[in-house]
């Protein structure tokens, strides 16, 4: 299915997060396309009030809509209720708290000739003299050159992210996000299978949301700790899909596993106090990702 113009849902899933700005962006760049559109944003109960209250005014502008949920479903319902509450041909996916790089983000969406499903992808924002202690700044600013299209479209399936992508309606219909996943974490991974699965042409392109938010120290080892949780949960259906579950299977001896998870238990708490202080190491961070992970494998 082509793209056909005049024929835009941007659907946002809100957590805790104000979404006003966002959507203003938006809305001005549909207006200057002169494209038929709307603009969807679901609040997933967050805890925070004064977020869903600030929230309320985007039911205000022309083509947008505002729901707050009352009952947290997690991030996989919500995008499928989005789709669901969507009108057009084209859905255009987005997460709440990154950043609009320019004037012309919707306009490379809108030119695209592509069909199928569309990763635009992130990129990495912020001062890195503001941002030299953050974890998740220097882990992503790392990661950043395989964010490029180029570098993405080399395993397409096993690359998408979903916090930035254009896909036809009809496409979301056949695959839709698995509702197994309660917590953010590894449900687009899954995504990207499916769309695998079942012939969908996904297609990478460089049209980058910024990320611009980053979390505390504390908040992304324990953001980490829950996805490796999820992971684990899901590992049958993940591998082939994910680099640290790859390497994990690749350690077959017992006797490494078992030496492996002792070291990490003798050393989890002071791996975990330097990721959570002012000079955290991605080399332990690497390390303290696959002991935890295996901690959690040994279980089974």
């Amino acid at each position: 299915m082509k793209w056909q113009k005049g024929e835009l849902s941007i659907l946002i899933p809100a957590y805790n997060t104000v979404c006003v700005n966002m959507v203003d962006v938006l809305q001005q760049q549909a207006e200057a396309l002169g494209i038929d559109y709307e603009i969807i944003v679901v609040d997933d109960a967050s805890p925070l009030k004064d977020t869903v209250r600030q929230n309320l005014v985007i039911s205000d502008r022309p083509h947008c809509t505002f729901i707050a949920k009352e009952q947290n479903s997690g991030s996989a319902a919500t995008r499928n209720f989005l789709t669901a509450q969507s009108h057009y041909r084209w859905l255009l996916f987005l997460d709440c708290d990154m950043h609009i790089p320019d004037s012309h983000f919707l306009e490379r969406y809108v030119s695209c000739e592509y069909d199928g499903v569309i990763n635009g992808g992130i990129s990495i924002g912020g001062n890195p003299d503001e941002l030299k202690h953050c974890l998740r700044y220097r882990y992503e600013k790392r990661e950043e050159p395989s964010h490029t299209a180029e570098q993405r479209q080399l395993r397409p399936y096993q690359s998408f992210r979903s916090t930035n992508f254009l896909a036809a309606r009809d496409a979301m219909i056949r695959c839709p996000f698995d509702e197994r996943f309660k917590r953010s974490g590894y449900e687009d991974v899954l995504l990207g299978k499916s769309f695998k699965q079942q012939g969908v042409t996904l297609t990478h392109i460089d049209n980058p949301l910024v990320m611009t938010d980053y979390e505390s120290n504390v908040d992304y080892v324990v953001k980490i700790e829950r996805s490796l949780q999820t992971l684990h949960s899901f590992r049958q259906e993940l591998r082939g899909y994910s680099r640290l579950l790859t390497l994990a299977d690749g350690i077959h001896l017992a006797i490494v596993r078992s030496t492996i998870g002792l070291a990490f238990h003798l050393c989890r708490p002071l791996m975990r106090r330097n990721l959570c202080s002012r000079h955290p190491s991605l080399t332990v961070f690497d390390l303290y990702r696959i002991g935890y992970f295996l901690t959690l494998n040994d279980k089974r």
